[in-house]
């Protein structure tokens, strides 16, 4: 039940000794704020390496053919090595329970024309899975499905800007454009994370440009995922298990480092990974350093708050208090400072991160923020912290006899 008495007897007392209350909320304050600050920096390294690897599948393995340039099994050095659909089916037969997505791709410059717009922009030939390899997102129309690999049919899925330079009078969908000549339907319109470049391009079935392009089955490259449940040491295992099953399938010297290269994003993404941990580790040893540091200053402060009003507490004891009135006097006073000043500590905090923000991507930090449930646990640990540090010795105060207290220097 709302005592009202209690409560401005709470704030009068802190009125009374507005120092006293102004000091022991600046230290829950300040380390709110150093807490807040630290962790939202930590948030914004970890930002910056995700934004290095872009929305792509970091799972994902692409597998680019080359040049021997090692005489190997009575072939000469400097073989052409030449990707075909029957090698995207033979990595499905062989590691297809490893493999999540994977996709074959053709790749083209073409000029790209619509009553009179054109310009140039690169064309992609891939398979549906390339769609969430990618992480594209289609903002209108469809993807390319399999029915268009089965059919061979003329269609065409636009990036953002290409629909933007091309179509800023109407819708895309529906419409016919021209690939160097050749008429295709645009079905579809996508966008992508990682910027206008990701998004001047035209997407069309692969055998549709291997119709195209020399009616062949030929693919420039294979593009993976694996499986999610590897491990970082499994995936870099897998890596090596395709490069050596290519290698021997195409005759390959197991040295040639050129003829099949295979570049296994998790190795990369392994070395973020201990970084970012390292950075964490860091990070979580500094701010709940400042937090600990915060502890022990509202503790202290509790200390010899309640110490300083041991004679307040004898007058109390005269006039009647009970003891469990002067306790929850005390601590309802100490957790209401610590939690206002807490709120005022991760507003500032948030508010610093805010103002600095922009001008730390100089240095490697984007978007610095902190979560609220973080920071408002750290809180409810100080007003805890100090709730404790304060209720042992109210209670030992809150029994001593008023005379006794009254005599308290």
């Amino acid at each position: 039940m709302f005592d009202l008495d209690l409560w401005r007897e709470i704030f009068q007392s802190i009125n009374k000794n507005r120092t006293r209350s102004l000091l022991s909320g600046f230290t829950v304050a300040f380390a709110i704020l150093l807490f807040t600050i630290l962790f939202g920096i930590a948030n914004g390294l970890e930002n910056t390496f995700k934004e290095a690897f872009g929305t792509d599948a970091n799972n994902s393995i692409i597998i680019f053919p080359g040049k021997t340039t090692k005489a190997h099994k009575g072939l000469q050095a400097g073989r052409q090595i030449q990707f075909k659909n029957e090698d995207y089916e033979f990595i499905l037969d062989e590691f297809g329970d490893k493999v999540q997505y994977i996709t074959s791709k053709v790749n083209r410059n073409v000029t790209v024309s619509f009553k009179g717009e054109k310009n140039n922009y690169q064309l992609r030939a891939v398979h549906p899975e390339y769609m969430f390899i990618e992480n594209n997102k289609i903002s209108e129309g469809r993807y390319i499905n399999q029915n268009d690999l089965n059919n061979i049919t003329k269609v065409a899925v636009i990036g953002r800007i290409v629909n933007d330079e091309l179509f800023a009078k109407e819708n895309a969908i529906g419409k016919y454009i021209s690939l160097n000549g050749i008429s295709v339907k645009v079905v579809g319109v996508f966008t992508d994370d990682e910027g206008d470049n990701e998004e001047r391009v035209v997407y069309i079935p692969l055998t549709t440009a291997q119709f195209l392009y020399g009616n062949n089955d030929f693919i420039d490259f294979m593009h993976l995922t694996y499986s999610p449940e590897m491990n970082s040491d499994q995936a870099l295992s897998f890596g090596t298990q395709i490069t050596k099953t290519l290698k021997d399938r195409f005759s390959v010297a197991r040295s040639d480092q050129r003829a099949i290269r295979v570049r296994n994003m998790a190795q990369e993404t392994k070395q973020v990974d201990m970084l970012t941990s390292g950075l964490t580790v860091i990070i979580l040893v500094i701010g709940f350093g400042t937090l600990i540091a915060g502890i022990v200053g509202i503790s202290n402060i509790m200390i010899f708050i309640v110490k300083e009003r041991t004679k307040e507490i004898g007058i109390r004891k005269a006039l009647g208090a009970s003891p469990r009135s002067i306790v929850s006097i005390i601590l309802i006073e100490s957790m209401l400072v610590t939690a206002i000043a807490g709120y005022i500590g991760l507003l500032i905090g948030v508010g610093v991160l805010e103002w600095i923000g922009p001008s730390l991507e100089d240095y490697f930090i984007t978007n610095p923020g902190v979560d609220n449930g973080l920071v408002i646990g750290a809180t409810v640990t100080l007003i805890l912290a100090g709730a404790i540090a304060g209720y042992l010795p109210a209670k030992k105060a809150s029994r001593i006899k008023p005379i006794v207290a009254l005599r308290n220097d």
